[in-house]
């Protein structure tokens, strides 16, 4: 049974081809920019990733995603908020593979069902059709196409519960995590910018009660969840990027947030 990519023409262009090259665009600007960065010799073991449209998001999607292949994984956790649904918990994709323009990622079936019954968790297929984590699929498809790949897509959780599943996830070194959010939405661009810096003084200080301050990121959950598991697990934290929609649209009236992290 396969994932079918459900945003593919909406969200990212549904020809290989096209994505191909918005990502060399990305990375060609990104290596002129950060010549003399040690960024990329991180090694994570997380990444937060945005999920809106790949014009005004997958830039800094694709700084967090350039970083994963350091961890040589070999299974890769996507967790992300439902916008289609709402459900208590938490739901793992147990299908068999997932579709993106330029090829399908193995799904690690048996390890997704060893977290549901381990957390007590679900599979809800209409919450699957989910554009917070298949928006990350065909960066990691391009970065490493021979990964596993895992979904999670949370609605009614508790940042808690959440952090264990990720401190479990995490206890294995051949996993990485990505954490979906985009920042607050429609809010002029001042305003936008001082609710989102609390997003990102929280990841940047592991500081939990930052959230709490006034971010209003749509996946505050999965970001508490990984700062609450980050400080367990001693890990550190980076911004990578940071930018809204106004930097692709020009329109600073009603904006959307988008940032970046590495915990490593």
């Amino acid at each position: 049974m396969k994932r079918e990519a459900s945003v593919a023409g909406a969200f990212y262009p549904a020809e290989c081809g096209q994505i191909e090259a918005m990502i060399a665009q990305f990375n060609s600007i990104l290596d002129r920019a950060l010549r003399d960065s040690d960024i990329f010799s991180l090694r994570p073991r997380a990444i937060v990733a945005p999920h809106a449209g790949y014009v005004y998001s997958g830039f800094t999607a694709n700084v967090a995603h350039k970083l994963l292949p350091n961890a040589k994984p070999k299974r890769v956790v996507v967790i992300g908020p439902s916008h289609r649904i709402y459900f208590d918990g938490m739901s793992g994709a147990l299908y068999d593979s997932y579709e993106t323009p330029c090829g399908e990622l193995q799904i690690d079936k048996a390890y997704t069902q060893h977290l549901i019954e381990l957390f007590d968790l679900s599979f809800v297929p209409q919450a699957h059709a989910e554009h917070s984590t298949e928006t990350q699929m065909p960066f990691i498809q391009h970065y490493m196409p021979d990964v596993k790949v895992v979904e999670f897509v949370y609605a009614d959780i508790d940042p808690q519960v959440l952090a264990k599943v990720c401190e479990a996830v995490l206890s294995d070194p051949d996993n990485v995590i990505v954490i979906s959010t985009d920042l607050s939405h429609y809010y002029p661009l001042k305003q936008a910018e001082v609710l989102d810096m609390h997003c990102l003084k929280a990841v940047h200080d592991l500081d939990v009660q930052e959230l709490h301050n006034g971010c209003e990121a749509c996946g505050k959950i999965g970001l508490e969840a990984i700062i609450l598991a980050a400080k367990n697990m001693q890990l550190s934290s980076r911004i990578l990027d940071y930018r809204t929609s106004a930097d692709a649209s020009g329109d600073e009236s009603a904006v959307v947030g988008y940032m970046s992290a590495v915990f490593f």
